[in-house]
């Protein structure tokens, strides 16, 4: 028990320091150059790793629904990975069962082959990288180096699901968001997501709440743009909360995570009283422990429209 909960002291505290775990996984061949890459998922998504076990065919499932498991009660839908990116495994041999947004799911695997402890700075975006891809969020140097030759590409779970299961980041329906926000004049909500069907619906939402708004992709571009804000607002005489309602931020960015953005916030006085909301698909009582931990003023997991909505009032009103 002693070493169980060491190990989850140990990996609460990377938090604190801009770092996580990737777990690194294959599915096979890729179609194009005929390789077996690497591909990550961040440890606190995965709730437990099991061999494959007998699965129940769903009639009428989507073309990337293996079916239906039953682990311990639960009876969890099983998607299949290599076919979802576009690999061809040998065997599909491993399970990864995972918590994301509110729901729990499997996805299939050829192999598991390790955990690696990153900083986010080894981590870039796929699309400042020039790799964009509709289902990889960034790409992470292995090796820590500039030029290391081990990489992985770390995938954007919410575009897996809104492909395989779209209900499950439908559109945002107006009705669940309410009134429209009163922003003092003249400032904005900014917002932080690297993963561009959070930032696709986090835009509606504030569109609905007629919010003037600017979307980064990052904690880094955040914290850059908050920068920037400061200054300007500094040249006219005002502070950064003349310019800046709130920030809405992800956890999981890469180069900057939400939690290291939140820390910085609270920690500069150039930015006293600008209120921080972050919103995570990691959900779970030790996420929020952390959220606590860094000064956030709220927390909502991902991705439910009304106590996103409800969040932001009750921060903004607690503002004054």
């Amino acid at each position: 028990m002693t070493n169980v909960q060491q190990e989850v002291d140990e990996r609460t505290h990377l938090t604190s320091s801009n770092q996580f775990e990737l777990l690194l996984f294959k599915l096979g061949k890729d179609k194009v150059l005929g390789q077996s890459e690497l591909f990550g998922i961040n440890v606190f998504k995965i709730r437990e790793i099991v061999a494959m076990p007998e699965i129940t065919p769903i009639a009428g499932a989507s073309p990337y629904a293996l079916g239906v498991v039953n682990l311990r009660g639960q009876v969890i839908p099983v998607y299949d990975l290599p076919a979802i990116v576009g690999c061809t495994p040998e065997k599909l041999n491993i399970l990864l069962v995972t918590e994301y947004a509110r729901s729990t799911q499997a996805f299939a695997v050829e192999s598991v082959e390790d955990i690696v402890r990153l900083d986010w700075k080894q981590v870039l975006s796929a699309e400042a990288s020039g790799a964009a891809g509709k289902l990889v969020t960034s790409i992470a140097r292995l090796d820590g180096n500039q030029d290391g030759s081990r990489l992985a590409q770390v995938l954007d779970v919410e575009a897996i699901l809104q492909m395989v299961a779209p209900s499950a980041t439908a559109d945002v329906n107006p009705s669940q968001v309410g009134e429209r926000l009163q922003l003092p004049p003249g400032t904005i909500v900014l917002a932080a997501d690297d993963s561009f069907v959070a930032r696709s619906l986090i835009e509606q939402e504030l569109q609905l709440l007629h919010a003037p708004h600017e979307i980064t992709k990052s904690g880094k571009e955040a914290w850059e743009r908050l920068n920037a804000i400061a200054q300007s607002a500094e040249a006219e005489g005002k502070s950064a909360r003349d310019k800046v309602a709130l920030v809405l931020t992800d956890l999981e960015m890469p180069e900057m995570d939400g939690f290291t953005l939140t820390r910085n916030i609270k920690q500069d006085p150039r930015f006293a009283g600008i209120p921080v909301v972050i919103h995570s698909s990691l959900s779970g009582s030790a996420n929020e422990d952390h959220v606590r931990s860094v000064g956030a003023d709220g927390y909502v997991a991902k991705f439910a429209a009304q106590e996103l909505a409800e969040t932001i009032r009750r921060v903004l009103s607690a503002r004054g």
